[in-house]
C-alpha cells in the first residue's frame, strides 16, 4: 500500500465520517488501479451525502473505463440534479460535458 493511502486511512481512523478523506482515499485507488475498492468508496459517500458533488464525476468516468454506461449515465444525471440545487455550476458543467460525451 503506498504512503498516501497509508496516511488517509490513519486520517479516517480518527474521522470515519469524513466524506473528503474518502473521496481522496478513493482517488487515489484509482491512481494503483483498484476500481472496486474506489467505487465503493465513492458509493458509499454519494449513499450518506449526495450533496458532495466532485464524487459523481469521478464515480462516472470510473463506471465508463469498466463499460458500464449506463450506471454512469445514471450517475451523471443525479449529480448534475444536485450541483444544480447546490449552484455548483462548475461540477455541473463537468458531469454535462461528461454525460454528453457518453450519450
Amino acid at each position: 500500500m503506498n504512503e498516501r493511502i497509508e496516511k488517509i486511512n490513519e486520517l479516517l481512523k480518527k474521522m470515519p465520517a469524513d466524506s473528503f478523506l474518502k473521496h481522496a482515499l478513493a482517488l487515489e485507488y484509482i491512481k494503483i488501479g483498484n476500481d472496486a475498492q474506489a467505487r465503493a468508496l465513492f458509493e458509499e459517500i454519494l449513499s450518506r451525502d449526495e450533496n458532495f458533488v466532485g464524487s459523481y464525476y469521478h464515480l462516472g468516468r470510473l463506471l465508463e473505463r469498466n463499460n458500464e454506461n449506463e450506471l454512469a449515465i445514471k450517475w451523471y444525471e443525479k449529480g448534475m440534479q444536485v450541483a444544480k440545487e447546490a449552484n455548483e455550476m462548475r461540477t455541473y458543467n463537468e458531469l454535462q460535458n461528461a454525460y454528453e460525451d457518453l450519450i
